[in-house]
Order: C-alpha cells, then sequence, then structure tokens
C-alpha cells in the first residue's frame, strides 16, 4: 500500500471564515502578512533550528510572513499534510516527493524549493567484530531497519554502486524502536538508518565509533539528495513573494546556525525544554559535517540542486522503489524561488 493516500482536503467557505476570524480576534496575523503553516519532518531535534531561529529573530517577519512551524512524523506525513492544503509548506526527503509523484500523477502538484540536506543521510552501521571493514563484507550478513527507511528502499541503489547485488544480504523488517537494540545485542550484522540519528541511538546503548564500521551512503557512490523544503505549485504560484521570503529568511538563520551550531540550539530548547542540549548539540553538527556541508554546496551555494545529479537520482529511485512513474528534474524541485547564488555561498571557511 502507497504511503501516500492522496487526500484532497480542502477548506470550506464556513471552515475558512472561522479560521480567519480567530486570526482577527487573536491578533496573531496583521493585514499585510502572509500566513505559512510549516510541517517539519520529525521531533523538534538539533536539524530544526534554523528553523526555529528564523521565527523567533524576527526573520520570517521581516519578510511579511507570519510563520508556524509544527513538529512531525516523518517525511511522507509531511509531504501528505502539504498535499491535503493542510500547511502551506514543509520539510522531506526528496526521494519521498519522487515516490508521492510518481503515485499521485494527478494530484497535486508539490516541488522542492531549497534543498537543505544535500545528500542523503542513510548510512550502513556494522558490528567491527563481524569482519565488517567495508561494503563487500557485507556478503552473506543480516540487516535490518523498518520498512520505510531510506537506507533499506534505496539499498539496491548502494549495493549496485558497490558491486553488490540486492540480494547478497538477509533483511529484517523490524520496528524503529528495535532498530539499533538488534545490532548492540549482536542480533543481526548490520542496520540502516540517518547517520545523526542511529550514531547518537547506538552510542546511548553503549556502542560507540570504535566497535562500528560506518558507511554513509553518500560516501559509497550514492547520489541521492536528502531532504529539502517542500511547497505546493499552488501556494507558490499564488504568493512567489512569501515562498521566496521565507527561503531568504531561512537561508538567513542557516547561515547563523553554521556559524555558531551551539547557539542555535538554544531556539531548539525553547520549544521543547526536555531536550537533551548536548545530544542536540552534536546531531545538529552531525548534520551539517555529513549532509549540508558538501563538496557540491561549497561549490554552488547551499539550496540548489545540479540538474543532471537531480535526474540521475530520481530516475535511480525510481527503479530501487520500482516506481509506476518517472517524474522530471521539472516537477520535483523549482529553483525560481531561491536567493542568489551569492547570497547562498554561507558554508564557513573549512578549517
Amino acid at each position: 500500500m502507497s504511503r501516500f493516500p492522496l487526500r484532497r482536503a480542502g477548506l470550506s467557505a464556513g471552515t475558512l471564515g472561522l479560521s480567519l476570524a480567530g486570526l482577527v480576534l487573536s491578533g496573531a496575523v496583521l493585514a499585510d502578512e502572509t500566513r505559512i503553516r510549516f510541517q517539519l519532518d520529525w521531533r523538534f531535534e538539533g536539524p530544526s533550528a534554523p528553523f526555529l531561529m528564523a521565527v523567533e529573530r524576527g526573520y520570517f517577519a521581516d519578510e511579511g510572513l507570519d510563520v508556524q512551524v509544527d513538529s512531525g512524523s516523518g517525511s511522507a506525513g509531511a509531504i501528505n499534510r502539504v498535499a491535503s492544503g493542510a500547511y502551506e509548506m514543509g520539510f522531506g526527503d526528496l526521494n519521498a516527493l519522487v515516490e508521492f509523484l510518481a503515485e499521485n500523477p494527478d494530484g497535486p502538484g508539490i516541488q522542492g524549493v531549497y534543498v537543505v540536506y544535500d545528500g542523503t543521510p542513510a548510512a550502513v552501521f556494522a558490528r567491527r567484530d563481524r569482519g565488517i571493514e567495508s561494503a563487500a563484507d557485507l556478503v552473506g550478513k543480516s540487516l535490518a531497519a523498518p520498512a520505510f527507511d531510506t537506507g533499506y528502499r534505496a539499498w539496491g541503489i548502494f549495493a549496485a554502486a558497490n558491486g553488490l547485488e540486492a540480494d547478497d544480504v538477509e533483511w529484517q523488517n523490524v520496528d524503529p524502536t528495535l532498530r539499533e537494540t538488534l545490532l548492540v545485542r549482536g542480533d543481526v550484522d548490520a542496520i540502516t538508518g540517518f547517520y545523526f540519528t542511529s550514531l547518537l541511538n547506538l552510542e546511548g546503548r553503549g556502542m560507540g565509533e570504535e566497535a562500528l564500521t560506518i558507511l554513509p551512503f553518500p560516501d559509497h557512490g550514492v547520489p541521492l539528495y536528502g531532504n529539502a523544503i517542500i511547497t505546493s505549485e499552488s501556494f507558490a504560484e499564488e504568493n512567489p513573494e512569501a515562498v521566496e521570503g521565507f527561503l531568504r529568511a531561512f537561508n538567513r538563520a542557516l547561515a547563523e546556525t553554521l556559524a555558531d551550531p551551539d547557539g542555535a540550539i538554544d531556539y531548539v530548547l525553547a520549544r521543547d525544554g526536555l531536550i537533551d542540549v548536548a545530544m542536540e548539540t552534536r546531531r545538529l553538527k552531525l548534520a551539517i559535517e555529513s549532509v549540508i556541508d558538501t563538496p557540491d554546496a561549497r561549490a554552488n551555494g547551499v539550496g540548489a540542486v545540479d540538474e543532471a545529479r537531480l535526474a540521475n537520482a530520481i530516475q535511480l529511485v525510481a527503479d530501487a522503489y520500482d516506481l509506476p512513474a518517472v517524474p522530471t528534474p521539472a516537477q520535483v524541485f523549482n529553483a525560481d524561488y531561491l536567493p542568489p547564488r551569492e547570497a547562498r555561498m554561507i558554508l564557513p571557511e573549512a578549517p
């Protein structure tokens, strides 16, 4: 069953009227502001810092926007909520967006407009004591991941890029809460997961990097993009200045997050006072080091895509996911709303 059941949800005149009336009564939105409901892909964690900073420092307000940032429950959920009209914009995996567009050819157009994760965070985490030092050593080994995990679903791409057959390993489809525990207990030889999530989970269970062989997908021939800011085509076409303003404000906050990740975590803590500050600071820094600060982003500026790479990535996803159609790069990503390249050259000088 598709992870993307298309729900053509719209606001009735009555519902819209009540919503506007409530906003006017609360004084939350000025008459000349554009309201944007923004759906994150996950909880308020380290990587959500620039979104929350842009709200609290007034960068969105400076652009004439009233932005509400909500936590999420996965990329598929974020994409569905933007498609339904419940949210105007969101943050989700570009590969999941490819899947949505392929499975809903007559549905609402959804596009990426700013790539935040220039590479997929997917990685293999393997036990060194099982003799796994490279991708070739995974042959005959057991791996575990949830069925929706990007590493699991894109395994065929990783395998082909590293001279393996897709069925060279034995997969276990497991609950996400059990994935790291199974590896720590030795019930499986390896798992796949997001680099900056599974690594911290494993360390929290007593398994550090010295006991692991970590194989990030981008370092092993997988050219997929990761998470991007997304929006519906209809909202962007009706409100181009709002989308442009949102991206300018986010780009401004991202630059400040890159310059001072430790300080940026304060904005996550302000939204969720129960976070582990040290852990979320490390998660943010791992995300920056692994999928934000990349050679392509340094050469071309954050936020953009390389068209040839994107076309290749779309085809790889279509083949690996056995999709019924292959969306075009123009359907998946629209660069028209991006800040100019010079404004996106924000990565600090390498030490």
